[in-house]
């Protein structure tokens, strides 16, 4: 077994329906409701976000009993903004907001915390203090078992590609501190795939899949617009050459864990939940199945049949 809690390198590299999940943010309505969709949809986790929790009707207590009650193992917890590199009285602001987000985690049985690049213009460029911070907050998590993985937001302030996220994480040398991959950002950054060559596998706690529906990305605004608003399910965008490539290579590294759909967009929310959940279960079938189990299909053949 590796440190995804998943078989080691040496088994087969064939996809599993169950690796893969949905994130709350894809669909609108009630967290029963969206949890419920999921559930039918065939799928055995679900990301959380703390606004699942705190927006509540009944409290965070009812919400985390509505986690327990679906059924749904949780694969993460999200998502801790701007955090590393602060100081002072900022730094302890942030410390504070860290021991709230991690007892949230803790409470609904979630094994990851999410925290991705700091945006803040207050926060330092140096690769030492942001490597400490993160060592600190992954020593919060230990007494509650959770891992922190941290993700490279696109629009990072200092770090924006997985590299920079990666350089960090091993200088923190932390034994529950890894990396959060989200395949939007790599989209968007043009990341080169061979990169994810220098990653230890066993240090990557969690990937985010998604597409989007164009190639170009001009400008930093059109970055976070898309990424916000416009993704779209692995299979119906128009990079499905690279997220097959993505997917199979982590694959042959050796990554065993958690495959989640961190999906916004704004069209989707005005959809009906089980249509939703329905286009996710495409795609994990098209990963699975098209993807993991048999060799990448040609550029062009990838579309989801279903879909066209």
């Amino acid at each position: 077994m590796n440190a995804n809690g998943k078989p080691s390198a040496s088994a087969p590299a064939a996809g599993n329906f169950r690796d893969f999940g949905m994130d709350t943010i894809t669909l609108a309505g009630p967290l029963e409701a969206r949890l419920a969709a999921m559930r039918a949809a065939g799928f055995e986790q679900v990301m959380l976000s703390a606004r699942d929790l705190v927006g509540h009707p009944q409290g965070v207590d009812a919400a985390v009993q509505a986690v327990r009650d679906s059924g749904l193992r949780v694969t993460g917890f999200q998502v801790l903004r701007d955090f590393e590199g602060l100081s002072g009285h900022l730094h302890a602001y942030k410390v504070d907001v860290a021991k709230s987000m991690l007892e949230m985690c803790h409470a609904v049985g979630a094994k990851v915390l999410l925290a991705c690049s700091s945006t803040s213009s207050h926060a330092s460029d140096s690769v030492a203090d942001m490597a400490r911070d993160l060592r600190k907050l992954a020593m919060l998590a230990v007494p509650m078992g959770i891992r922190v993985a941290f993700e490279a937001l696109s629009w990072g302030r200092s770090v924006n590609e997985f590299t920079q996220a990666w350089e960090i994480v091993e200088r923190a040398d932390a034994p529950n501190l890894g990396l959060g991959l989200d395949a939007f950002h790599l989209l968007a950054m043009k990341t080169p795939l061979d990169a994810l060559d220098l990653v230890d596998p066993d240090k990557i706690f969690l990937v985010q899949l998604a597409d989007f529906m164009w190639q170009e990305i001009r400008s930093v605004e059109e970055r976070i617009s898309t990424a916000r608003h416009f993704r779209v399910f692995p299979g119906e965008g128009v990079h499905n050459e690279a997220l097959a490539d993505m997917v199979t290579r982590l694959s042959q590294m050796g990554y065993r864990g958690d495959y989640s759909f961190e999906v916004f967009n704004d069209d989707y929310q005005q959809m009906p939940l089980p249509t939703v959940a329905a286009r996710a279960r495409r795609s994990a079938d098209w990963l699975t199945e098209g993807v993991l189990r048999r060799s990448v299909p040609l550029p062009g053949s990838m579309q989801l049949k279903a879909l066209r």
